[in-house]
């Protein structure tokens, strides 16, 4: 199985960035890991937020294969914890899937023909982040589920 992830815009962050690059090189001892960034929209003072949410959902849309499974990163979806997390991981590495697609949206979330592809949604918490830190927070926590998965110390530091 492959993880993806599908993220709205680049980052300027250089702490970002660093820490990203940490993380996916860690986790790329595991398991196949690639990072997708669909381009930030432009003029969006001339958009409504449904147009917004209609143009990333063409572009994360766009990407997709049929086979692939989608889990929307949604303020809306189901919280785990980092034991739950690395057992949902498990559980879809012995489904049998190519492809398990994590989505970072925008700002607004996701267009209707997202959530109607989405096979699931997960909420990283009640909090709300950045979509910036959020990048991070998951890549770490797609790392700790890893190692969690291999009975390795990192979760307990």
């Amino acid at each position: 199985m492959k993880i993806s992830l599908i993220l709205n815009g680049k980052t300027e962050d250089d702490y970002i960035i660093k820490g990203f690059s940490m993380y996916e090189q860690r986790l790329k001892h595991y398991i196949p890991f690639e990072t997708t960034v669909i381009p930030a929209l432009r003029n969006t003072k001339a958009m409504s937020i449904e147009q917004q949410k209609q143009k990333e959902g063409e572009l994360i849309l766009k990407g997709l294969q049929p086979s692939d499974k989608l889990i929307l990163l949604d303020e809306n979806g189901k919280e785990h914890s980092s034991v739950s997390f690395s057992q949902f991981i498990q559980k879809e590495m012995n489904s049998g899937i190519k492809n398990l697609v994590f989505v970072v949206g925008g700002p607004y979330g996701f267009s209707d023909e997202v959530y109607k592809r989405a096979n699931g949604k997960i909420s990283l918490s009640k909090m709300t982040f950045s979509h910036q830190m959020v990048r991070l927070f998951f890549v770490e926590q797609l790392y700790r589920a890893m190692t969690i998965l291999r009975n390795e110390p990192y979760h307990h530091l």
